[in-house]
């Protein structure tokens, strides 16, 4: 149970005025898909899907990526927060939106990241990132400090990071320096029993955790999963849902019972 992964599969497809991108997102906390539909320009319709999360309320949060819809298209995942409030979204779910739109305007592509973050040693941990199974980027941590290598060294994950990386890094980078930071960050979550929880904490940070609605959202008791070993599991049960040929129907994802 000593180190943290997540894997990110993006598939994006076109077929003559439109295009779609699926996008799957799993991780030890976490399993969530989302599924859009762009006319090479704009956002037209976009959907979600919660397979595993920590609380009740967190399949809700599909709803709100709706404010998404009619967005210009960005090269840059990160601009999914300037659309929408990000407090009142699913983290996750919102990443992984920004993600999908990223790659609506390269062409038609697979794309997976793999992170692993080990158990920290004296608040230490060496983060990692690979891209399509090839090793991207890496770090070395304390804290919330990035103390190298360079052009890292000295970062704070919480201060400022999104703003220094999408002035100093290309949109690729910035991406994958995005990903790494958020994975590194709720990767503290592996210390500790989150089962021991009754429901979500007021923090107003996110959807499940606004203070008017955390009362209600009830822990998910089991859904913390191990990947130590290996990543290899991570997303298994999506690929046939990403690779499903290009359709012209509305893009639909149910909720779970």
């Amino acid at each position: 149970m000593s180190t943290f992964r997540r894997r990110v599969e993006i598939v994006s497809t076109a077929q003559g005025d439109q295009g779609e991108v699926r996008a799957a997102l799993e991780d030890d906390f976490h399993h969530f898909r989302v599924h859009l539909r762009h006319d090479h320009q704009t956002l037209i319709v976009i959907t979600g899907e919660a397979l595993r999360f920590p609380y009740s309320a967190c399949p809700q949060a599909t709803e709100p990526l709706r404010d998404l819809i009619g967005m210009r298209l960005s090269p840059i995942a990160h601009s999914v927060t300037r659309q929408t409030d990000a407090q009142h979204q699913c983290t996750h779910l919102l990443d992984l939106a920004g993600l999908a739109l990223a790659a609506a305007l390269r062409p038609p592509q697979v794309r997976r990241y793999d992170i692993q973050v080990p158990l920290r040693v004296n608040d230490r941990t060496e983060p990692s990132l690979q891209l399509n199974g090839v090793p991207f980027l890496a770090w070395v941590t304390q804290g919330m400090q990035i103390e190298g290598p360079d052009p890292f060294t000295g970062i704070n994950l919480r201060e400022g990071m999104a703003r220094w990386a999408l002035g100093a890094l290309s949109a690729d980078e910035a991406e994958a320096a995005l990903l790494l930071r958020r994975c590194t960050m709720i990767s503290m979550g592996r210390v500790y029993n989150l089962d021991a929880q009754v429901h979500a904490s007021s923090t107003d940070r996110c959807y499940s955790q606004q203070s008017s609605r955390a009362p209600d959202a009830l822990r998910i008791k089991g859904s913390t999963w191990s990947f130590h070993e290996s990543g290899e599991a991570l997303c298994a049960e999506d690929q046939e849902w990403l690779n499903q040929p290009f359709t012209s129907e509305t893009p639909h994802c149910s909720l779970p019972e």
